[in-house]
């Protein structure tokens, strides 16, 4: 086929993503030089149709971005009423009190939110100081310069057929070019996998290490909500099989978000997340809320749980790497929102420091600087060994010596284990089926629990279904021939969106079908899978998801 050409248009600085990270460094760098060019470009067909997120929001990123965004009427207002912690056993749950846990660990003066809203409300004060916001607009590759760094990206290419031709109707998409460009595509983005791989940005850390997080809204009976009321819960029905939990937020409207995490190191390939989640419903506590109410809402995305030492280097020659596509998620706060919006805060400033001094396409050190030593580091730091101590001893260790770990670390900032390793990537953890028993899990009631091509139609995802399918496989035979035999092919189970299946047709060999219009843009398939064999990539702008509350 020839060279694609393309138009190009010319701006300072170019950001992929909409979401917490990339819409602050939007705004900060607006309110740094108004007369600087800057452009956001969203996959989602609307700014928020694609964030997923718990959320409980610690505002101090929101207090250095807009100090007034009370004022401004942000969709932050939910305050936290009161926090409560449970292990769970198959039918009774044990408290576990607040006062031994570190000051980190209290949610006192954070917010219940959609972080979905909120983003919607930051493009609005990104738009009025002046950024470029296109929605719609996917990003399919890095533009790279003469000297190997990053000049741009291609956005907005429509129009191919299922073969990967251009179709009748194919246009090619634009090189926006920037003097920096700021990824902030959120987990697993697919740019940022090529910058980490390309330029080794990954040398010396650990391992990337992740959660799936699955989320329902209830609109619950009004005698039992509880405005700003905060539970998570561990163990039961995870228990041994899994690390992992979940969270219970009452915002306003009447409204719980009921949600669950499920680690993604779990070694039995029988392992069925979003049956866990399922089953979650029906213990006798959670079950008591839900009675009588309804779901309205769905979805799913991957979590990154690496921290600290997982964080890769966040520069490149004309590239810096925003919040979760770096990993800065709080594990034991649950918390990625805040950290995020001060990477965007940060990268903004370094970028229009060297704007200022002539500068561009090169490595923005001082973003790395303050991310490191700045009030992001000292978050992920002390949180360090929280996560593979879970990984390593379990639920049990985890609370004790992860919680004297964090009072150690809040009071001198060290820590009597150093930094523990993850060691092993959460795909090279899945064990072989025969050392494994299969898991019965309940079929779902249709009240409190749903089937998942059910639930998936209130994510309300759609997908062109004449497009390449956005889910690669780099060898077509490894699910059949591989992974079937070995791990009992765990893709049609750790998918939460029912987008992998094995059919088997009487008389004909099994086939390994990939019903890409399901997908809910987690990323799951592209870090879980034991043979590493599943690429995620972006379909064309504007697929996928349309959350209306998340």
């Amino acid at each position: 086929m020839a060279e694609i050409e393309r138009e190009s248009m010319e701006y300072d600085v170019v950001i992929v993503g909409a979401g917490p990270a990339g819409l602050s460094a939007a705004i900060r760098l607006k309110q740094l030089d108004s007369d600087l060019n800057v452009v956001v470009l969203e996959k989602g067909s609307e700014v928020g149709a694609h964030i997923l997120s718990g959320a409980v929001l610690d505002p101090v990123g929101l207090n250095a971005l807009i100090p007034d965004w009370k004022e401004k009427s942000a969709p932050v207002t939910v305050p936290v009423t009161e926090d409560r912690f449970y292990i769970l056993g198959v039918s009774g749950a044990l408290r576990i009190p607040n006062w031994p846990m570190p000051p980190l660990m209290s949610n006192h003066g954070n917010y219940i939110v959609s972080m979905g809203n909120v983003c919607r409300w930051m493009a609005e004060q990104a738009e009025e100081l002046g950024v470029e916001i296109f929605p719609g607009m996917s990003c399919s590759e890095l533009v790279y310069g003469d000297d190997g760094e990053v000049r741009g990206v291609v956005a907005g290419e429509f129009g191919k057929e299922a073969d990967g031709t251009p179709g009748p109707n194919y246009e090619p998409g634009m090189e926006l070019l920037g003097k920096y460009v700021f990824l902030g595509e959120g987990v697993r983005g697919s740019l940022s996998k090529e910058a980490i791989a390309r330029f080794n940005l990954d040398a010396g850390k650990e391992p990337q290490k992740y959660g799936l997080g699955m989320k329902e809204i209830w609109e619950i009976d009004p005698a039992k909500h509880k405005p700003g009321s905060v539970t998570h819960t561990m163990g039961w029905p995870l228990n041994s099989n899994a690390g992992g939990g979940s969270f219970i937020y009452h915002l306003d409207n009447n409204q719980v978000y009921v949600g669950f995490v499920v680690h993604l190191n779990y070694e039995n390939p029988y392992l069925y997340p979003y049956m866990e989640f399922q089953r979650f419903k029906h213990h006798p506590m959670v079950a008591d809320l839900l009675e009588g109410g309804k779901r309205v809402a769905y979805g799913a995305r991957a979590i990154t749980e690496g921290g600290w030492q997982s964080m890769p280097k966040l520069v490149a020659p004309g590239l810096a790497l925003l919040g979760c596509s770096a990993g800065m998620v709080n594990v034991p706060r649950i918390k990625g929102n805040h950290n995020a919006m001060l990477s965007g805060k940060a990268a903004a400033e370094a970028a229009y420091a060297a704007l200022q001094d002539g500068r561009g396409s090169d490595e923005l050190s001082d973003y790395e600087d303050r991310v490191r030593n700045g009030l992001i580091g000292q978050d992920l730091k002390r949180v360090r060994n929280v996560k593979p101590m879970w990984s390593r001893w379990g639920l049990m260790a985890s609370l004790t010596l992860g919680g004297l770990d964090m009072w150690i670390n809040n009071l001198v900032m060290l820590s009597p284990f150093g930094t523990l390793r993850h060691k092993k990537t959460d795909a090279a953890a899945t064990g072989e089926a025969k050392d494994f028993k299969p898991i019965d899990y309940p079929k779902p009631d249709g009240k409190l629990s749903f089937d998942r091509l059910t639930n998936v139609s209130f994510s309300m995802t759609n997908h062109e279904e004449s497009q390449p399918a956005h889910l690669k496989l780099k060898d077509p035979s490894i699910p059949i021939a591989v992974n079937l035999p070995k791990y009992a092919e765990p893709a049609t189970r750790y998918c939460p969106a029912g987008v992998y299946e094995v059919v088997q047709e009487e008389g004909a060999e099994p086939r390994f079908v990939i019903n890409f219009q399901n997908c809910v843009h987690c990323k799951t398939c592209d870090i879980k899978d034991p043979s590493q064999n599943i690429v995620w990539t972006v379909p064309q702008g504007g697929d996928g998801p349309n959350y209306p509350n998340m």
